[in-house]
């Protein structure tokens, strides 16, 4: 189902070249679980499709530019224009979900360390062009 009843109040909704590869790259990198997806009439881009992940819901799908390309992939665009922030629960698991998405193909931009808001923290971009952060706060000794 591409909708069900309790949706999270905000949802990103990411736009990519390639979303089949796309979806096969983020459940290997983050482990994303693909609960839905439909193909779009040319048998090839993905219309929507919805990935479960970090215990929320991000949305997907291919360029469109026939329909008005008022939405692109950050390829097409030359860079992403947000950050997708994940709050991890512990530090070390920040270190884990970069060094997973690194393995898997993705770009290190902030290698993981200790900021000064008293979390760890570091950044990548996967190979479709979007950046995700990844956040824990310090605790006890951590701090």
């Amino acid at each position: 189902m591409a909708f069900g009843p309790n949706p999270p109040p905000i949802q990103a909704h990411l736009c990519v070249k390639g979303g089949l590869e796309a979806i096969t790259f983020y459940e290997k990198a983050l482990g994303a679980k693909c609960s839905f997806h439909a193909i779009a009439d040319d048998g090839k881009r993905i219309m929507h499709a919805n990935l479960e992940m970090f215990g929320s819901e991000v949305m997907l799908h291919d360029e469109f530019p026939e329909f008005g390309g008022h939405i692109l992939s950050p390829q097409t665009r030359g860079g992403a224009g947000m950050t997708i922030n994940i709050n991890l629960p512990k530090p070390e698991d920040v270190d884990a979900a970069i060094a997973r998405a690194e393995t898997s193909g993705a770009e290190v931009v902030m290698a993981p360390q200790d900021v000064f808001w008293g979390a760890r923290y570091g950044t990548i971009r996967d190979p479709f062009g979007h950046i995700w952060s990844f956040n824990a706060a310090l605790t006890g000794s951590d701090a």
